[in-house]
């Protein structure tokens, strides 16, 4: 083939993975936000009749500077499962570590799911052995949390989530930190199970 042939071919082989075009210039197909791929489980820990206040150890609070008796929230209060607060106050900043059993929801319900919210932030989060997720709202919608699902049994979930009182913390700490509260109390899980 003549070398002006194959550039021709190169252009028109080029053009061809394109979709539309506008005024004559090629754009690329649109990409779809892809979801987040998580790991399978490698056992189950159920989480029926877990007290969420004991799944953290005293070496586990004195490690996360926890100054407080954990702290049971109301039955009334908006949560999809039985919640305890380890509050984090005794110096500034200050902040809330919250863990959550969920036992009538799979963490992937917060993919697809009715816990779906396209304006969160989904990113896998790495539990050994469990399918986690970070979840957060992006950055600018108000919000400063950061939230981990850990897929700990089929139709399950354990939801640690770290809420500070002020904004001083950037959103990639605030996700770090509830990671480890969650491997932590994975790791409890583990030993009580």
């Amino acid at each position: 083939m003549p070398p002006r042939s194959s550039a021709v071919f190169l252009a028109v082989l080029t053009l061809g993975g394109c979709t539309s075009s506008v005024e004559g210039v090629a754009l690329p197909e649109p990409s779809v936000p892809r979801q987040p791929q998580l790991p399978a489980r490698t056992k189950d820990l159920p989480l029926q009749g877990v007290d969420p206040c004991t799944l953290l150890t005293p070496a586990q609070l004195d490690q996360l500077h926890e100054n407080g008796a954990p702290r049971r929230l109301a039955e009334d209060v908006q949560r999809d499962g039985p919640t305890c607060a380890f509050d984090v106050d005794a110096t500034t900043p200050t902040y809330t570590y919250y863990l959550e059993t969920i036992p009538s929801a799979d963490v992937r319900d917060w993919l697809t799911g009715a816990h779906h919210r396209s304006v969160m932030v989904q990113e896998p989060a790495d539990v050994p052995g469990f399918p986690a997720l970070v979840n957060h709202a992006a950055s600018g919608e108000g919000v400063q949390d950061c939230e981990v699902l850990v897929g700990v049994a089929d139709g399950q979930t354990l939801r640690a989530e770290m809420a500070p009182d002020d904004g001083s913390f950037p959103q990639q700490q605030l996700c770090a930190m509830a990671t480890t509260v969650a491997k932590m109390a994975v790791e409890t899980l583990e030993t009580v199970k």
